[in-house]
């Protein structure tokens, strides 16, 4: 059975001066984010070695939508980061600094 677990805040943008791309994402920390890094840290002991970058594969829902994707640690805040693609930013209506709230189940 999976674990799943609830979080809500503000969506941000990353730029960069060297790139052209503009990434939106949702920091996932507090509870959930030690959720997460539980969950990581029992699948890389259970399978020897862990996934590319620490991430997690996640089943999301966010409003209506559900999609199935990664979550990365993020140093800077000891929990982890969300990427929100424009399609489901569209369907939902999501621009930076919009407040979501954000249904994960850890796979």
């Amino acid at each position: 059975m999976s674990e799943t677990v609830t979080h809500k805040g503000k969506v941000w943008l990353w730029t960069s001066p060297t790139s052209p791309g503009r990434w939106h994402f949702l920091t996932i920390d507090g509870v959930a984010g030690e959720a997460i890094a539980a969950h990581e840290a029992m699948r890389r002991l259970e399978f020897g070695r862990g996934r590319g970058f620490g991430s997690v594969k996640v089943r999301v829902r966010v409003g209506a939508s559900e999609w199935n994707t990664s979550v990365f640690p993020a140093s800077e805040t000891g929990g982890y980061i969300l990427p929100l693609k424009a399609a489901i930013r569209k369907a939902e209506g999501i621009a930076q600094g919009s407040e979501v709230t954000a249904e994960l189940e850890l796979l």
